[in-house]
């Protein structure tokens, strides 16, 4: 019988291996699986390479990945907003590596990853330093820059509904980075807010098909906190 439904953040994050590639949901504050992120440090893999949209806040969630100095190399578009102390500190430190990637390029690279493309050309960075070395061509008159896809060992996503199958489905923006990241990564855990049983929910609405999940872990909801604000003085 398929079960996918892990007891614990614990048993779903056993295993994760000293330097994997980790790739982690979020867009901003919205789709953050937390529960996972903490569960991945209390785990304890380091030498860690994380692929993010953003490079954490404040000193939760990522943040805290950061600080607990278990992240080698991050790959994200966005490193820093108005709380991003933790990333910047280390960064300027010379303790942490960072590839910077345009977001629509990191989307798309993660995206080719789970289709199985071995390379593509994108427009985006063509005569910029993030182009670095790469190889460029002209097509049709336009110039491009080769992009590599990103592989992940691990992905760890937010959903809002599953079943012990493992399909998934997502609340309006904090879908986001999950699908492509469950498709891209060698193994998937999912935090859901309900679990349902098979056949309850509708085939149109599962986004990610239970195929791409490995475990899927119930957790309480929590409000999600604003972030990237200053407070007025």
């Amino acid at each position: 019988m398929i079960n996918k439904i892990a007891n614990s953040v614990a048993e779903a994050m056993a295993g994760i291996q000293d330097g994997a590639t980790v790739l982690i949901g979020g867009f901003g504050t919205a789709g953050i699986p937390n529960e996972l992120i903490d569960g991945l440090i209390a785990q304890g893999a380091k030498d860690l390479t994380v692929v993010n949209n953003n490079a954490g806040n404040a000193e939760a969630g990522l943040a805290a990945l950061l600080q607990a100095g278990r992240v080698r190399k991050i790959i994200c578009s966005f490193p820093r907003q108005a709380d991003s102390q933790v990333f910047d500190g280390l960064y300027r430190a010379g303790k942490l590596e960072l590839e910077l990637v345009p977001q629509g390029n990191l989307a798309e690279r993660i995206r080719a990853a789970g289709a199985g493309i071995g390379a593509f050309f994108c427009p985006t960075g063509f005569g910029t330093e993030l182009a670095g070395d790469r190889e460029t061509r002209e097509i049709d008159g336009k110039h491009y820059v080769l992009e590599y896809p990103i592989h992940g060992d691990v992905a760890l996503i937010k959903a809002e509904t599953g079943d012990r199958w493992g399909n998934l489905v997502y609340r309006k923006a904090a879908r986001n980075f999950g699908p492509v990241m469950a498709m891209a990564a060698q193994r998937t855990i999912a935090t859901v807010h309900d679990i349902v049983g098979l056949g309850a929910l509708d085939p149109e609405t599962i986004v990610t098909p239970g195929i791409f999940v490995s475990k899927i872990v119930q957790i309480d909801r929590v409000a999600t906190q604003a972030g990237g604000f200053k407070k007025a003085a």
